[in-house]
């Protein structure tokens, strides 16, 4: 499965090892989850990640950051944004995600932020999934 993360998947699978988007995380690592990123959308994974406030809930350092986005790196298949569609949400912050997804071809968008994806999921085609869903649906995949 081909999937864009939006970036509270990473918050989310950092802060909690119990957690669907923290398993979402290890089934990336070990290839059985195929992530796709832009360059914007990388640096504001990380952006978000070093703030002082997140660095507080999953108690990673700068460094520690630099690590474990350096690992996933590995893993993500660059995308290009070729052209846009905004305004199309609510966030303009949200909307790089959009675009990653949608230049990609993605099977699908994983968000906590279902409501303010929506319309413009709906109007492009674009399947959004919650993390738990996303799990359960490679769960059940051979």
């Amino acid at each position: 499965m081909r999937v864009v993360f939006d970036s509270n998947i990473l918050v989310a699978g950092l802060c909690s090892k119990r957690g669907a988007s923290h398993g979402l995380l290890r089934h990336a690592l070990v290839r059985r989850l195929h992530l796709l990123a832009a360059p914007a959308l990388w640096l504001e994974y990380e952006s978000v990640l070093k703030r002082p406030e997140m660095q507080r809930m999953h108690g990673l350092s700068g460094s520690d950051v630099d690590v474990f986005l350096d690992a996933l790196a590995i893993l993500v298949e660059p995308v290009s944004l070729h052209y846009r569609w905004r305004p199309q949400l609510r966030d303009p912050k949200d909307e790089m995600v959009l675009e990653t997804a949608l230049n990609a071809s993605a099977d699908a968008l994983v968000t906590f932020n279902q409501r303010d994806f929506l319309p413009a999921a709906e109007h492009f085609g674009l399947r959004l999934l919650l993390p738990a869903t996303c799990l359960a649906l490679l769960k059940g995949m051979p």
